[in-house]
C-alpha cells in the first residue's frame, strides 16, 4: 500500500457533477471539487472577501483604525458563513468528517490578498488546490495564500521540473491532471516529480472514464506508490459512479479471509465500536449507492441493509481503513424510531448499554420524556433560570479546583448540567464532535481573550 492510511486509497473529484448529486460518494473520507456548481454563490463569497482585502487597517487615528479591523473582521465573519452555507448546505458536504478540497483560481486568491484561501479553510475544508494557466501564476497564488504548506496543493497538466521545485518550498502536495491516462503514464509522471528529490505527495487524477478501459488503474498506481524510491499518494477519479469509485477502492484494500469478506468495525462518529460485521465489493458500492450502512451477511448470502427490517438503519458518514490496509471502519449515526440500536437486543453497541456520557445521554433523554415524580433533571429541564444558574456556578467551581479530584468531581458537574442543556436542545455527543472536528480545520485563529461583558454577566448570577 503506498502512503499514509488516508491518503492511499482513491477519492472523487467533483467537476461537473455536484456532490448535492451523489452526497453518499464523500463517504470515503476525502474528496476534491471545483466550485462550478451554483456560481452566484460562490462569486458572491470570492466578492466578500475581495472586499475583506481592501480595507485598509494602515490609518494612524486609534479610532479610525479599531473601527478598520472591526469592518475587517466582520467581513471574514460574513466571508466565513457564506462559505460554510455553500458547502454543506449547496453542496451537502459534511465537513467535519470528510477531507474537502477545493481548487481556486490563482487570479482569484491573488484578488483576495489570500483571504479567500483562509475563508475555506475557516469553513471546513481541509486544502485549498490553486490551479492557473501559467506557471508563474500558479506559483504567484500558492505564496499570496499564505497558509501552512499541508493546507494547499499545487494543481498541475503537465509536469515541470522547475516548477515543482520551486512550489516545494510553499506546500508539500502536487496534483496532477492526467488526461487518458494509463499505467504507463502515471508511472512515467510520478518518477519525473520523485526525480526532483522534492519530499511531496502526489494525487492522479484521472477521468473515471478510464477506470472502465483499465479497472486496475487505481490498485497498480497505488502500489507502485507503496515503492520506496517513488513519493507517497493517491489517485483521484473525476465525476465516478458509486460502482467506479466503490471497485477502485476495493481493488487498493486487501483481505486474508478464504472468503474474501473485509473483515468491518461500525462506529458512531465518537468513535464508540456498535459492533463487528463484514463487507464485500457490492456491499460497499451499495453504502455508496445509498449513503447508508450496507453490509454483508455470512448467514444471508447477500447484502444486508441495516435498519431495512428492524428500522433501525444507519446514516453512513465514512468508509475508513486500517493502516493495514485490511480491515475497514464505517462512521455512522445510528437512527431508528423507536430508539437508536445496532444490536439484535436493542442495545446502542453489541456490547451491552453504554457507559460515561452516552449512557447519560440516554437517561436525559428519558427523562425528557417520561421523567418521574420528583426529578431534579426535570425540574432543570423547566427552569431556565435554574438550569442556566447551574451552569455559571458549576463552571465557576471548576475554574477554582485545585486537586486531581476536586477537578474531576467539578467536571462531571459541568458536564452533567451542559448535557441537560444539549438535550433539551436536542443537541447530541456527536453534534458536539461534529464541531469540534469542524473548527480543527480553522486557519484563522482569535486571541481568546475573556469577555468582560460576560463575566460580568456571570458574576451577578453568583452574587444573586
Amino acid at each position: 500500500m503506498g502512503g499514509s492510511k488516508p491518503n492511499f486509497v482513491p477519492y472523487p473529484t467533483f467537476s461537473s457533477t455536484s456532490p448535492a448529486e451523489t452526497p453518499s460518494l464523500s463517504a470515503l473520507g476525502r474528496c476534491r471539487i471545483y466550485p462550478n456548481f451554483v456560481k452566484e454563490e460562490f462569486q458572491a463569497i470570492s466578492d466578500k472577501n475581495v472586499q475583506q482585502a481592501s480595507v485598509d487597517e494602515n490609518v494612524q487615528d486609534a479610532a479610525l483604525k479599531k473601527e478598520k479591523k472591526q469592518e475587517k473582521k466582520k467581513y471574514m465573519k460574513q466571508g466565513v458563513a457564506m462559505a460554510y452555507k455553500y458547502l454543506s448546505d449547496t453542496l451537502k458536504l459534511d465537513v467535519s468528517i470528510t477531507n474537502v478540497e477545493i481548487v481556486l483560481e490563482a487570479d482569484m486568491i491573488i484578488a483576495s490578498d489570500g483571504c479567500i484561501a483562509a475563508c475555506f479553510l475557516d469553513a471546513g475544508c481541509e486544502k485549498i488546490v490553486v490551479t492557473a494557466d501559467s506557471k508563474e501564476k500558479r506559483l504567484e497564488g500558492l505564496d499570496a495564500a499564505r497558509i501552512p504548506q499541508e493546507r494547499i496543493a499545487l494543481l498541475v497538466h503537465d509536469v515541470d521540473a522547475d516548477e515543482i521545485v520551486a512550489a516545494s518550498q510553499l506546500t508539500n502536495s502536487i496534483a496532477v491532471v492526467m488526461e487518458d491516462a494509463s499505467v504507463e503514464k502515471c508511472k512515467s509522471v510520478i518518477e519525473s516529480i520523485a526525480s526532483t528529490e522534492t519530499k511531496v505527495s502526489i494525487s492522479i487524477q484521472v477521468a473515471a472514464s478510464t477506470v472502465d478501459a483499465q479497472s486496475d488503474l487505481v490498485s497498480t498506481i497505488n502500489k507502485y506508490f507503496g515503492e520506496k524510491t517513488t513519493p507517497s499518494g493517491t489517485v483521484t477519479l473525476v465525476d465516478p459512479t458509486p460502482q467506479q469509485l466503490g471497485s477502485s477502492f476495493v481493488s487498493c484494500i486487501r483481505t486474508d479471509r478464504p472468503d474474501g469478506l473485509f473483515t468491518t468495525v461500525v462506529c458512531t462518529r465518537n468513535g464508540e465500536a456498535l459492533g463487528l460485521v463484514y463487507s464485500s465489493t457490492e456491499s460497499v458500492i451499495a453504502a455508496l449507492e445509498c449513503g447508508r450502512g450496507v453490509y454483508y451477511s455470512r448467514s444471508r448470502n447477500g447484502l444486508w441493509r441495516k435498519g431495512d427490517t428492524s428500522g433501525h438503519y444507519q446514516t453512513l458518514h465514512k468508509i475508513d481503513v486500517d493502516c493495514d490496509g485490511d480491515a475497514l471502519r464505517f462512521i455512522v449515526t445510528q437512527r431508528g424510531d423507536d430508539c437508536a440500536a445496532f444490536c439484535h437486543l436493542n442495545t446502542l453497541t453489541c456490547w451491552g448499554e453504554p457507559n460515561g456520557l452516552r449512557h447519560l445521554e440516554g437517561t436525559l433523554k428519558d427523562r425528557l420524556k417520561n421523567a418521574p415524580a420528583g426529578s431534579y433533571t426535570k425540574r432543570l429541564f423547566d427552569d431556565e433560570e435554574l438550569l442556566r444558574d447551574k451552569l455559571v456556578e458549576e463552571a465557576q467551581e471548576l475554574s477554582e479546583a485545585d486537586t486531581k479530584q476536586h477537578v474531576a468531581e467539578e467536571l462531571a458537574d459541568v458536564l452533567y448540567f451542559a448535557m441537560v442543556k444539549a438535550a433539551k436542545a436536542g443537541v447530541s455527543i456527536d453534534d458536539a464532535v461534529a464541531e469540534l472536528d469542524k473548527r480543527t480545520r480553522k486557519v484563522t485563529r482569535r486571541k481568546g481573550d475573556s469577555k468582560a461583558f460576560r463575566i460580568e454577566a456571570g458574576n451577578k448570577i453568583l452574587n444573586k
